[in-house]
């Protein structure tokens, strides 16, 4: 017997990312515009154990593409990693009449995805959206653009004050365990360099960057670096260099939480608006427990299991560029 959706539930949870209220418009608009209704939780899973639920219509989702972070609001639910929470979560859903879920978020977003779509065989679709860019099977996740032009216009302004002072600058980027904010950011702010966690296993970077010559006879020199117990973070690089080479003048910039903000970029309004109108698509073609992606351009398909298990590969390529770029 064909299932039949009459009815979806949307939620934002996890780290906000721009591009979220631009994919929450998206989905509203796409499932109202093929007949049905549509259910907006508040405070991600938490909002349905706390019944924080609104059905919403066009209007409500209007004048928001260009806003960041996200009216869902988010959080972070310990409950819902409880057996019991996932009921209580699945209860709400029959209550309200909720047939169907797109999730919009990260890593720990599908992950409680997968398993309440398997203890409960609803049909769920998630939308991919955090600034770390870390998520298998998408060339770019929903706020990663928005970042990246936020560190790279941050970096700009450091620059100055770098150049002014003859400094040498560690600038301490989101990212998690993952350096594509790092890379990519530092290739578009012309940074000598990137210290990333996926390189520190094969060498010591920072020995690397002195061997070879670092600052050469550049008056200032940047250095970004990615959040992560591995590489040790901005602070901790910092203070062994100041131990290691004293000639160096160092200062450190964490850019934290500014990275999240911001209007999002045209890409990730496109993005987002794209991501949106596949999932539903996917959901009324009988697609369950996958995220939308994108590669090469084109929208694909990708199983949560492999999206949130499988670690998405850095591309060398870029790190000869920025390697080249930075002599």
């Amino acid at each position: 017997m064909e299932y039949r959706i009459n009815c979806i539930g949307i939620l934002t949870s996890g780290g906000d990312a721009p591009g979220m209220n631009a994919a929450i418009r998206s989905v509203t608009r796409t499932a109202i515009f093929n007949g049905i209704r549509v259910k907006a939780i508040y405070r991600g899973y938490s909002g349905f154990i706390t019944g924080e639920i609104k059905e919403f219509e066009t209007q409500n989702v209007s004048n928001i593409i260009q806003q960041g972070g996200t009216i869902l609001k988010t959080a972070r639910c310990d409950e819902f990693k409880t057996p019991e929470g996932r009921r209580k979560v699945y209860d709400r859903m029959v209550e309200e009449e909720i047939d169907a879920l797109v999730v919009i978020g990260g890593d720990g977003t599908l992950t409680g995805a997968r398993i309440l779509a398997q203890e409960f065989n609803v049909p769920i679709v998630g939308v991919p959206a955090t600034i770390d860019n870390d998520l298998f099977g998408t060339d770019s996740t929903l706020g990663y653009d928005t970042a990246l032009n936020t560190i790279m216009e941050a970096v700009d302004k450091i620059r100055d004050t770098a150049s002014s002072h003859n400094r040498l600058f560690f600038i301490e980027v989101m990212g998690r365990d993952a350096g594509f904010l790092a890379l990519n950011s530092a290739i578009a702010s012309g940074a000598e360099a990137a210290i990333i966690p996926e390189k520190e296993t094969k060498a010591d970077q920072l020995a690397e960057l002195i061997k070879n010559g670092f600052r050469k006879s550049k008056n200032s020199s940047i250095v970004l670096v990615a959040e992560s117990d591995v590489t040790g973070g901005a602070n901790g690089l910092a203070e062994r260099m100041r131990r290691e080479y004293p000639e160096y003048d160092v200062r450190v910039v964490i850019l934290g939480h500014i990275q999240r903000g911001g209007s999002p970029t045209a890409y990730d309004r496109i993005l987002a608006s794209r991501m949106g109108v596949a999932a539903i698509d996917a959901l009324l073609d009988g697609q369950r427990s996958i995220m939308i992606g994108v590669v090469n351009n084109q929208i694909v398909h990708v199983p949560f299991t492999k999206a949130i298990k499988d670690d998405k590969p850095l591309d060398e390529h870029l790190v000869s560029v920025l390697h080249i770029l930075s002599i």
